[in-house]
């Protein structure tokens, strides 16, 4: 009998298992992708419906680091260190990686899920108007927005404490990743959080 040939497991960059990486929210599994490829390089091809659920998470969150500085409308920041170039953006990303895996023994990727689980709010504030009245309303977050909004926050952390300080991004982000995977309220993500959890309550 001829021995049965098996397909290798891929590792992201030949360095973190994602089989061994779970999602525990059960409204965050379907549009957090996990699939494993050697290189995570989309080429932008997600332009469609629900695209970015085929886009490797760990890509999505180096595409938000490309526009740290983007706050509402406005682009007002502008790190030196974070180019348009994805092979700089994605060294950033895995350097901080490396120094989560360090700092808690863990595989960085699983702390990164579980970072954005507890940054992802569940329900946050829309305008209504009604009668020629604007009041807000308090309604439920998608899953794909819930995801989105836990990567910008958690670059938007890392970007607000590297930004003029003695901190680097690397540094500053795997900080952020780690804060928010404790639930730390000293993380930026997590605040930004329990802010539009609050505002909703109150709008209901």
């Amino acid at each position: 009998m001829s021995e049965q040939k098996t397909l290798p497991k891929f590792k992201i960059f030949d360095l973190y298992d994602l089989s061994e990486v779970s999602v525990e929210d059960p409204g965050l599994k379907s549009v957090i992708n996990l699939e494993p490829k050697l290189v995570l390089k989309s080429y932008g091809r997600n332009v469609q419906k629900m695209g970015q659920t085929k886009v490797n998470v760990v890509e999505r969150l180096m595409n938000k680091l490309a526009v740290a500085g983007h706050r509402g409308r406005k682009h007002k920041l502008e790190i030196g260190e974070v180019t348009g170039k994805y092979t700089k953006n994605m060294n950033i990303i895995l350097k901080a990686l490396k120094i989560v895996a360090e700092k808690t023994g863990k595989n960085p990727v699983q702390v990164l899920i579980k970072a954005i689980e507890n940054s992802a709010p569940r329900d946050e504030v829309t305008v209504i108007e009604y009668g020629g009245a604007r009041y807000p309303q308090a309604v439920d977050v998608a899953p794909l927005r819930r995801v989105n909004l836990a990567l910008k926050h958690i670059i938007h952390g890392a970007s607000d404490k590297a930004f003029g300080k003695k901190k680097n991004i690397v540094q500053a982000l795997a900080e952020e990743i780690i804060l928010a995977h404790e639930n730390n309220g000293d993380s930026f993500a997590v605040r930004k959080r329990n802010e539009a959890e609050k505002q909703a309550d109150s709008a209901r």
